[in-house]
């Protein structure tokens, strides 16, 4: 049995391949992303047995705090381009006072239309590496520049 273009279209995986990203608004080209992790810190609360009579702590693990997220950003190195997306702005960042920015990873359809997206909050500029040089190679210029965030949230289209 063949399945039809609406089955297709939800009961198989997306690529990776085929995304978009926004920050500040503005759209971009990056050949690669990666962190958009969420997560909490575990507390670990232990105290003892006294009513029961059991022996050793009862230990309780909780959720706690969210950590930061941090996300990587790798793109080509685009003459009159890539100053302006990277070395601008993490030539800006002064002592506690930084440009933060929202970032927003579309994963898109064939259609190109959104299907799901994360959005990063309160992004900043942590590192901006340069790109490997090899004389013997000649593969593109990758730069590549990680970031902080407050925390990242996800929306289905």
């Amino acid at each position: 049995m063949a399945l039809t273009k609406e089955q297709i279209a939800t009961d198989y995986p997306l690529p990776i391949y085929n995304y978009r990203v926004d920050i500040d608004g503005v759209s971009f080209s990056f050949s690669k992303v990666s962190g958009l992790d969420l997560g909490f810190e575990a507390i670990t609360y232990k105290e003892s047995h006294a009513a029961s009579g059991k022996v050793g702590p009862n230990i309780m693990y909780m959720p706690g705090q969210i950590q930061a997220v941090n996300i990587s950003l790798e793109k080509g190195y685009v003459k009159g381009k890539s100053i302006a997306v990277f070395y601008e702005w993490i030539n800006s960042i002064e002592l506690n006072r930084v440009d933060k920015k929202d970032i927003i990873v579309h994963l898109l359809d064939e259609t190109g239309g959104t299907v799901v997206s994360w959005k990063v909050i309160d992004a900043f500029p942590t590192k901006l590496t340069g790109p490997s040089f090899d004389a013997s190679s000649s593969e593109v210029a990758i730069e590549s520049m990680e970031l902080m965030a407050s925390r990242v949230t996800m929306e289905e289209a």
